[in-house]
């Protein structure tokens, strides 16, 4: 990590706290950095009470939109500003993306809503006790250096698809059983419609800005892409928007509906699920956001440059305790479990580096609660050509693996393919930890794996099976 804060001198109490000059940055490199971030993850505010709002639970129950939206940009507010104070790095979180679809559509239905977010709060709390015995920890230090720089590359392209597919720029074969190709460009293999024409314009637009090194090119590119997506929908009314429709909202302040806070039972689930099926389910998310969030503050580390030779960013301890903290809160307000974003990457690649832009991001959330119509206007055609961006800045950090070495080159290349192909960062690592313990036993280089790696080894051996394994035993 870079020795800068021996050379340059923090400007005030503010600065010092954030170390923001020691990290080489500015205070508007971290506002820009905030507004990217936000902008980038912002549609969670949407998109997370679409998803938990579909699900039933077992009582057939839904729950309201308009609490579930107010309660996920509080969260997320409060949760990224503790995350900018306590671990002053720059990462934002939410309610996670995987997670809240597993909770809803698999959990919730085995049980009533407020049991499923019990269980969200007691996985929350068992990784807490896993970072305060710092087995967290212990675990992340065990990973090889390399490995981790695979994690980073493998979310750069898994930014990237994210990015094409939320844009509608890539879309599934609507008839994919009966073709070899399960996706394909655009729709029917042309970009047939107005909005994927506008990601096209806006990404390249942004790729001008940034090449020509313009300061605040992601932000700038978010923003004008926005105001042209605005514009399209006035003039031609296009459909196939992603989510968010762009155009001025009839209001722009709401009063937060916070009815859902603490609706959540911790111990009812294992009487009316059964102790096995809770088991299994807090073992899946226990899995996923142990091993997303690793994966993460890696792969936005790197970016910024904030990672020491271990491979470790500063305060590691702190970022993974905050993120259990989260979790947890995100069950007790009913909203699924929080997580920590890749989008943060965004503001990292617009110039953040410090919690300072946490403080930026968690403000906007915050408000967000009282205006979500007007959060709602960013499409995701335009926050999806940030993401594109920020993961060719990651993907850049290939070079830094030798592959020469088969018994890292394999591992790495697993990872850094699976993310993308199969849509979760757990998966990536999880196949990269497994083939890297496998070769190096098979090589006869069994010493250099750490004994920590073999556990965690087995434990995504079993996570891949727990399909099997839950028809087996259940």
């Amino acid at each position: 990590m870079s020795t800068a804060a021996d050379t340059r001198t923090s400007k005030n109490g503010f600065d010092r706290f954030f170390e923001i000059s020691a990290r080489g940055s500015t205070l508007g490199r971290e506002v820009r950095g905030g507004l990217a971030t936000f902008f980038t993850m912002a549609y969670i505010v949407v998109l997370n009470p679409l998803i938990i709002g579909n699900g039933v639970d077992g009582d057939g129950g839904q729950l309201p939109i308009a609490a579930l939206a107010a309660g996920t940009a509080l969260v997320a507010g409060v949760m990224t500003i503790l995350m900018g104070v306590v671990a002053r790095f720059p990462l934002a979180l939410a309610a996670g993306l995987g997670v809240n679809a597993l909770v809803a559509y698999e959990i919730a239905p085995e049980m009533t809503w407020a049991d499923a977010m019990g269980l969200v709060v007691i996985e929350g709390v068992l990784i807490a006790i896993l970072v305060l015995t710092g087995l967290r920890e212990l675990v992340f230090r065990a990973v090889p250096t390399q490995l981790k720089t695979a994690i980073g590359v493998g979310i750069g392209l898994f930014l990237m698809i994210i990015g094409l597919v939320d844009a509608g720029f890539v879309n599934r074969v609507p008839d994919a059983a009966n073709t070899t190709v399960p996706v394909e460009l655009g729709v029917g293999g042309k970009l047939a419609t107005w909005p994927a024409a506008v990601f096209v314009i806006g990404l390249l637009f942004t790729l001008i800005l940034f090449v020509r090194k313009v300061r605040g090119a992601i932000l700038i590119g978010i923003l004008g892409t926005t105001v042209l997506a605005i514009i399209v929908e006035a003039i031609a009314h296009p459909k196939g928007w992603s989510l968010n429709v762009p155009k001025l909202p009839e209001k722009i302040v709401s009063t937060p509906d916070l009815s859902l806070i603490g609706h959540f039972n911790v111990l009812d689930s294992w009487s009316r699920a059964g102790w096995l099926v809770v088991l299994m389910f807090i073992f899946s998310l226990l899995i996923t956001d142990f091993f997303d969030t690793m994966g993460t503050m890696v792969a936005v580390g790197q970016e910024g440059g904030l990672l020491d030779e271990r491979g470790m960013p500063p305060r590691t301890r702190e970022i993974l305790l905050v993120d259990s903290v989260a979790a947890a809160a995100g069950g007790a307000a009913s909203v699924s479990s929080n997580t920590a974003y890749i989008e943060s990457a965004a503001g990292v690649g617009e110039g953040a580096r410090t919690g300072a832009a946490n403080l930026v991001t968690g403000g906007l959330f915050l408000l967000a609660m009282f205006l979500t119509p007007l959060v709602s206007v960013v499409p995701f055609e335009a926050a999806s050509t940030a993401l594109v961006v920020v993961g060719f800045l990651m993907l850049t950090a290939i070079r830094q693996i030798d592959w020469t070495d088969y018994t890292i080159a394999v591992p790495a290349f697993l990872t850094v393919t699976l993310m993308p192909f199969t849509y979760s960062i757990s998966n990536g690592i999880g196949a990269g930890v497994i083939s890297y313990v496998v070769l190096k036993v098979a090589t006869g280089r069994a010493r250099e794996i750490h004994p920590i790696l073999y556990g965690v080894a087995v434990l995504f051996v079993l996570y891949f099976l727990r399909g099997p394994l839950e028809s087996w035993i259940l």
